[in-house]
């Protein structure tokens, strides 16, 4: 059977052991659901799987704003980002929260008629190219903050990793599917889940700093861990490749990357043997959704055979070298 998993073999629920296996029990009870392909396809790299669920978490699941207005965040941040399996995965659990009109509007790519959640799905499809306040009370800004950098990132990795389907043969295309679907969930999704329980996942990761926009939050916690796990992952890259990725993500104006002369431009000076790495951190960072198999392939062979673990953290270092650009300008509108 067709699997949505592209290039690593995920640590199967039945066979995981220590934090893995942590990880995935609170998914089960948290999000209802057993296995998630996202989070299952960062499990070789335990660091990257936690600090990333804990952000999801709390961010999304947890706190006091408006689950349904945060799937919109999340779904406007996917749809800006092209990357189909989040929409489709936020579309269903829009129809869980009971939202269903509101769940096929942006499934369509369609501003919402409410003028609340209009106003969330213009800021998150704009989060990358606009530097501005969420449109929210200022005691959930970093909610709204949080769950649109975890989608930058979320979205990065399952564009790189995942195929588009989130179900076999594309059946959440079907809006009877999505609305099945939300039905199923719907009991999980309308809880209120307790803020900073992802928090003890994290034991053991580098720190990092809490920004101030999330000051005094477990998101701030768990996003101060994704930031350091994720950075780690920029020893993958020789000293020029990693100089080259952070520069063009820094001149980077928040627009897909044009089809022709890109990224060979912004990679030129790098050493031929480090090209592939610095090519495959690069599109995670502005295009992953253009990670081909011949990429990474590429990428194996000049590092004489890499795992999948190193597959993660490279392209996780590319995902949140985004997110620190994307971010910063987010930070500086909300604190000003």
């Amino acid at each position: 059977m067709p699997t949505p998993y592209r290039y690593v073999t995920p640590v199967p629920r039945e066979a995981a052991t220590g934090r893995v296996a942590e990880v995935y029990a609170q998914i089960a009870r948290d999000f209802g659901m057993a296995r998630m392909p996202l989070f299952m396809t960062l499990s070789p790299a335990p660091d990257v799987l936690a600090a990333t669920w804990a952000v999801l978490r709390e961010s999304l699941l947890a706190g006091r704003a408006s689950r349904a207005g945060k799937e919109v965040v999340a779904a406007g941040v996917s749809l800006a980002n092209k990357c189909p399996f989040c929409v489709d995965a936020h579309t269903v659990l829009l129809h869980a929260t009971g939202e269903h009109r509101l769940a096929e509007t942006v499934a369509r790519g369609e501003r919402p008629s409410d003028a609340g959640h209009a106003r969330l799905f213009d800021w998150a499809t704009g989060t990358a190219t606009a530097g501005q306040a969420p449109p929210c009370p200022p005691d959930q800004a970093a909610e709204h903050i949080g769950t649109a950098l975890a989608f930058h990132f979320i979205n990065r990795m399952v564009s790189s990793l995942l195929t588009d389907d989130l179900l076999p043969a594309g059946l959440q295309r079907s809006r009877l599917v999505r609305g099945l679907g939300g039905m199923a969930m719907a009991r999980t999704v309308r809880r209120r889940l307790p803020v900073g329980e992802a928090l003890p996942l994290l034991r053991g990761l580098p720190p990092g700093r809490v920004r101030a926009w999330a000051a005094g939050t477990p998101i701030g916690t768990a996003f101060a861990a994704l930031h350091a796990t994720a950075g780690e992952g920029a020893a993958l890259l020789g000293g020029t490749a990693g100089e080259a990725v952070v520069e063009a993500v820094a001149a980077w104006d928040g627009e897909h990357p044009a089809l022709s002369g890109w990224p060979s431009g912004p990679l030129a000076r790098v050493a031929p043997a480090e090209r592939p790495a610095a090519r495959l951190a690069l599109l995670a960072a502005l295009a992953p959704y253009r990670v081909t198999d011949a990429d990474v392939a590429a990428w194996r062979e000049t590092g004489g055979g890499r795992s999948d673990a190193d597959l993660v953290r490279l392209l996780a270092f590319g995902a949140i070298t985004a997110v620190w650009r994307i971010e910063a300008a987010l930070a500086v509108a909300a604190t000003s």
